[in-house]
Parts: C-alpha cells; sequence; structure tokens
C-alpha cells in the first residue's frame, strides 16, 4: 500500500467528518417530520415511503452494477471513482432495514392485491395470486436483497485484497463475479421493480418497465458520484487521478443514460399507446389528465431536452458548475419520475365513459418531500462514514498500476 496515499486519504477525514454531520443533521429532521407523518397522516405515508424507498435504493443498487461493468470492461472513468462507487454499494443494508417497513406494515396500504375481498372478485388478480401473493412478496424482496448483498460483498472483499497484494487473483475474481453478476443483477432488479411499482397497478404490464427503472438508477448515481468526485479532485491524493477529462467522461456517461431513459420511455409510450389496449393504456390515460400531464410534459423537458442540450457539448461538460446544477437537477428529476409513477396509482377511480380509470387530479402532500429528505439524509451520512474506511485509491489493479503511476509523475 502507498503510504503517502493513505495518509492523504486521512487527511480528507475532517472534511468527510463534516460532510457526513451535515447530511445527519438534515437526516434527522426529515426523520422526525417522518415519524410526525406516520402518526398524522397515515394513509399518505406508506404512498411518500414507497417513493423514497424506491427512490434511495437506486444509490447503492445504481453503484453495484457500475462496479461490475467497470470490472468487466475496465476503463480509467469508474477506476477514478472506485472508491465513492464501493462506499456507495455499502449503503445496502441500510436500505434493506428500511424495506421493513413496507413488507411488514405498508403492504396492505400500498397494493390492493393484497386485499383478499378484491381477489376473490378479479380474474385478473385471481390468475396471478400464486405470484402476487403477501408471502412470496416477502421471499422475494428477501432474495433480491440476498443476491445484491452477496455481490457487493464480494466486490468490496476482493477490492480490498487487491489493495494488499501484487497477486493478480483478486482482479481475476473481481473479473469473474462480475460478468454473471451483470446478468443476475438486471434480472433481479427488473424484478424488483415490477414487485415494488408495476404491481401497484397490477392489471397494467410493460415488458421494459424493468430497464427503464434501472436506466434511472444509473443516471441518479452517475449525478451523485459527479457532486461527490467533484470537490474531491481538488484534494489530495484524487487531485491528480480525477481529472477534469474524467469528470466530463462522468457527464458523458449522464448524457448516455439521459438518452437510453429517454429512448426506452418514449418506446414505453409508443408501443402501448399504438395498441390502445385498455388493461395498457390505462396507465398513461390516468397520467395525462387532471394536471399529472403538466408533470409529464416537465420530465419531457427537463429530465431529457435541456441535459440533452448541454451535455451534449464537450464545452458545456467542461464548466464544473454547470455540470453540478444539471447533476442536481437530474437527481431531483429522478424523483419526480418516481412520483409521476407511483402518485397517480392513488387517485384514479372507475369512469363513467372511455377508458376503466381516470386521475381525480394531481396531488403533492408533504410527506413527498419530508420523508425522501430524511432517507437521503442519513444515507448520504453512511456514505460519507464508509468513504472513510479505506484509501481514496484503490492499489495494485495490474490494468492500471503503470498507466496511473505515468499520470501522477506527469501531474
Amino acid at each position: 500500500m502507498n503510504d503517502s496515499i493513505y495518509e492523504e486519504s486521512t487527511a480528507l477525514h475532517p472534511y468527510l467528518d463534516t460532510l457526513q454531520q451535515r447530511a445527519l443533521i438534515v437526516g434527522v429532521l426529515g426523520i422526525i417530520a417522518t415519524i410526525v407523518g406516520y402518526f398524522t397522516a397515515h394513509e399518505q405515508f406508506f404512498r411518500s415511503y414507497l417513493l423514497a424507498f424506491t427512490f434511495w435504493i437506486g444509490l447503492p443498487l445504481g453503484s453495484i452494477g457500475i462496479l461490475m461493468i467497470h470490472h468487466v470492461g475496465g476503463g480509467t472513468w469508474a477506476f477514478s471513482i472506485r472508491r465513492l462507487l464501493e462506499a456507495g454499494s455499502r449503503t445496502l443494508p441500510l436500505m434493506f432495514f428500511l424495506s421493513l417497513p413496507i413488507l411488514f406494515l405498508g403492504m396492505h396500504e400500498l397494493y390492493e392485491w393484497t386485499h383478499l375481498e378484491v381477489v376473490a372478485h378479479d380474474d385478473i388478480l385471481l390468475h396471478k395470486a400464486p405470484y402476487l401473493n403477501e408471502s412470496f412478496f416477502i421471499i422475494r424482496t428477501f432474495f433480491y436483497f440476498a443476491v445484491w448483498g452477496i455481490l457487493a460483498f464480494f466486490l468490496n472483499r476482493w477490492s480490498l485484497q487487491q489493495d494488499k497484494t501484487t497477486e493478480t487473483y483478486p482482479t481475476h475474481r473481481l473479473q469473474i463475479i462480475s460478468g454473471p453478476g451483470i446478468v443476475l443483477f438486471f434480472l433481479t432488479v427488473t424484478m424488483a421493480s415490477i414487485d415494488w411499482l408495476m404491481s401497484l397497478e397490477p392489471h397494467w404490464f410493460s415488458t421494459i418497465f424493468g430497464v427503464i427503472y434501472i436506466v434511472g438508477m444509473g443516471l441518479m448515481t452517475w449525478g451523485f458520484m459527479y457532486l461527490v468526485a467533484l470537490p474531491l479532485s481538488r484534494r489530495k491524493p484524487l487531485d491528480w487521478l480525477i481529472t477534469e477529462q474524467r469528470l466530463r467522461d462522468l457527464g458523458t456517461f449522464m448524457l448516455a443514460c439521459v438518452m437510453l431513459w429517454a429512448y426506452t420511455s418514449f418506446s414505453q409510450l409508443l408501443i402501448i399507446w399504438s395498441a390502445n389496449l385498455p388493461e395498457e393504456i390505462t396507465w398513461f390515460i390516468t397520467r395525462l389528465e387532471g394536471g399529472w400531464q403538466y408533470i409529464g410534459y416537465g420530465m419531457v423537458l427537463f429530465h431529457f431536452a435541456v441535459p440533452f442540450l448541454f451535455l451534449i457539448s464537450s464545452t458545456m461538460k467542461s464548466k464544473t458548475k454547470l455540470l453540478s446544477f444539471l447533476a442536481i437537477g437530474l437527481i431531483f428529476m429522478r424523483l419526480v419520475d418516481l412520483y409521476w409513477i407511483i402518485a397517480p396509482a392513488f387517485t384514479k377511480v372507475p369512469a363513467e365513459h372511455g377508458p376503466s380509470f381516470h386521475s381525480t387530479g394531481i396531488t403533492l402532500h408533504w410527506l413527498d418531500l419530508a420523508i425522501p429528505i430524511g432517507i437521503g439524509g442519513i444515507l448520504i451520512s453512511l456514505f460519507f462514514s464508509q468513504l472513510k474506511k479505506r484509501i481514496l485509491i484503490a492499489q495494485n489493479d495490474p490494468r492500471f498500476t503503470d498507466l496511473f503511476d505515468s499520470d501522477k509523475n506527469h501531474g
């Protein structure tokens, strides 16, 4: 292990302590508001809680996915933020703990297929009952977290072993687990998105929904990593590693996710709209009336058009302040997107004519912001706590050692 890198990483602890404490204060205030909301707005509480949970789990899962892509494909873009991604992956246990209120307190409040009297009079729900039932839902969620936890555990364990030896076996192990791990990751996250989000309206289905959710998690993770990497790029030991070019690379990956999100989302709309099947198109009908359509227009503008116009330019990507604002905006738009997916499921009522349901109108509760702020503060505080536990530059990776020795010497 490089002693100077260890000392420089340790010297950053006071700065990271400050960020951790600030995030914790914000998180505690949000959690206090969350507890108040549980007792004063019980019906709304779990809807907002699901929004916050499905939003923030994007950080550990996005970190795991990007880490595995890095180990399979290599690339200096991820090596420069590898410790940040590993710290993000180690926040997964907190999200598992935060899933328990949904599983054991809120399931009946959120999912109509948990109401036996509703299922008994619905042929579609009866047909789906072997899959959509409370016991199997809990088992699947535990299985998802077990898979993700195993991947995160070995990605972090073998990375730490790599720091301690010049042998190549830790690197080979990281590559070996990441190949099939990516496949398993995409399958389990797709199934989780179906369970947690799509089953809010169990008559509706989309074969591309899981991909849209995964791309959104990737976008959130890239944005978060940029916001953390930018100030660290001005401090040792990362000042020579996180260069302007590598910061632009992070902007390029944000652009890729913005474009892929837009492509998959539009493809979903186009296919469902052209098919014009009641069980599918109703999902969009309820989100394109009653005020919800303006949120949809806002996402077209601020989740795609504006970021695309700025991120497509290399000159714009070199402006760190502008890119920071874009990263913050895109993270916020991820929350808006999930809100647009979740909230209308609870505002639809049967229609007398036309589609089966229509929306009663847009609603926004203070818990829709309080709970994400509370969970986010705690999660970010844990992130910085984990970031301090290891040196900030991975050691002994045979693919990059010579390259970064050269980089540092020229720096």
